[in-house]
């Protein structure tokens, strides 16, 4: 509070609410960033195993039988012929083939980024959670010294009055 900038009680709660609200607006963006990535890697998960199943059967000669997802909750019936290839949406209405080992190994480093993303965020949301418990405490001992100030200056008032 001795900085300069800070010379009254009402300034540095001014600063430390805006610190606060800034947290808070971090907080949000990071938790937006989990949710997607928490929704991501069950993706993912699942489309490594579709690769390696199709890994399996790509030797056969059998045509794979399987169902794919027309609209919500509607599938349809569909036969896949042997293949070493498969299409992967790379997001923004881009989709490229891959060979099945290339579209794994993408896979696998997509999954392996995600999870290492999501260990960052868990980290940044503790450190957030630090900033926050810090904050608060701080604004609360502002306010209680403060209150102190203002009962102090009045029983000094007081005693002044009682002297006169």
């Amino acid at each position: 509070m001795k900085q300069p900038g800070n010379e009254t009680a009402d300034v540095v709660l001014k600063k430390l609410d805006e610190q606060y609200q800034k947290y808070k607006f971090l907080e949000l963006n990071l938790a937006q960033k989990k949710r997607r990535l928490k929704s991501q890697i069950p993706e993912i998960k699942q489309t490594l195993e579709i690769l390696k199943h199709m890994q399996k059967k790509k030797d056969s000669t059998h045509p794979m039988e399987t169902r794919f997802l027309l609209a919500d909750n509607l599938y349809c019936k569909a036969s896949v012929p042997p293949t070493d290839k498969v299409c992967l949406w790379l997001g923004a209405n881009v989709m490229l083939e891959y060979d099945i080992d290339e579209a794994q190994a993408l896979l696998e480093k997509n999954l392996s980024t995600a999870t290492k993303n999501l260990d960052l965020l868990e980290e940044d949301l503790d450190f957030l959670r630090d900033q926050f418990t810090t904050t608060e405490v701080s604004i609360l001992l502002i306010n209680v010294r403060e209150e102190m100030n203002v009962k102090a200056n009045i029983q000094v008032t007081i005693n002044f009055l009682m002297c006169l």
